[in-house]
């Protein structure tokens, strides 16, 4: 008989993917306020995978201390705060320049939709790694020297700004629907939690098609050269652009910045989002 612990890793992305397709699907079927199920959706993918992470943890020092949920509490209001100012940007924007009217069936619009936001969102990852400027502004999520749920919250406003941005006007300016626009966002949430995890999970052949967890740790390795992975959804792009470097087993020997003067610490907030303004020093990127 399998042990409780095998049970929960065979059965947690399963359960994930499961959810987040029921979710959408009532949201669809009864016409759920998009903004209201989208919260609730994280809150309990969020809560969901907090607790696989004391079930079933992948590296029991990446645990967060006391301190480090605090930090991480106060980056997650200010994500939280950049996310709701996104929206309204974009929102105005879209009120003039979008198409009056869906482009495909709501079936069509789903994919397509998927596509076209996890390529805007590779391009301007990958642009926060490869280019100087952004990477003074995206580096501050890769300070943590653990990688879970609690963390993925800690980012730059502007990154938050840039990044979202970037997707939602993309997605809003091709005329996709609200509904497809809504399913897609509750995957891409439930993903980007998903692969921050600190769960020991496998998802095998499938992570040359969705991100997972195995993958993001080495996309925050300190070793440039394995690191890549920047799809936080789909991984088919880093296969498609070359920056694919996972196989099974592979792990990080450590991860955070290669050299971690170059930024300040996560717990020194005020610093951390000045930094951008400051003169650099250390690595110039975090790109390999």
């Amino acid at each position: 008989m399998p042990s409780a612990r095998a049970v929960v890793r065979v059965s947690a992305y399963p359960v994930l993917l499961a959810g987040t397709v029921s979710v959408a699907a009532a949201a669809l079927c009864f016409d759920w306020d998009p903004g209201r199920v989208s919260a609730l959706f994280l809150l309990g993918v969020i809560s969901y995978l907090a607790a696989l992470e004391r079930l079933i943890p992948h590296r029991r020092s990446w645990h967060p201390n006391a301190g480090e949920w605090r930090w991480y509490g106060i980056y997650s209001l200010l994500t939280m705060v950049a996310s709701a100012f996104v929206q309204y940007l974009v929102s105005e924007v879209v009120s003039v320049v979008s198409p009056s009217e869906a482009v495909l069936s709501l079936w069509a619009e789903i994919p397509a939709a998927l596509l076209t936001g996890s390529l805007a969102s590779y391009l301007v990852h990958r642009l926060g790694h490869t280019n100087t400027m952004l990477w003074r502004v995206h580096g501050v999520h890769h300070v943590p020297e653990k990688v879970n749920v609690a963390n993925n919250g800690v980012n730059h406003v502007l990154d938050i700004v840039l990044a979202q941005g970037t997707v939602q006007l993309a997605l809003s300016l091709v005329g996709f629907s609200r509904d497809s626009v809504l399913v897609v966002g509750l995957f891409v949430a439930a993903q980007g939690y998903f692969v921050h995890a600190n769960i020991d999970v496998r998802i095998g052949r499938l992570n040359h098609v969705l991100a997972s967890p195995e993958q993001h740790r080495l996309h925050h390795s300190t070793e440039l050269s394995e690191a890549g992975h920047y799809g936080s959804d789909l991984s088919i792009w880093d296969h498609i652009f070359g920056s694919y470097t996972w196989r099974p087993g592979r792990e990080p020997v450590a991860v955070g910045l290669g050299d971690p003067t170059s930024f300040p610490r996560t717990g020194e907030i005020v610093s951390s989002l000045l930094h951008p303004m400051r003169r650099a020093k250390g690595s110039g990127t975090g790109a390999a």
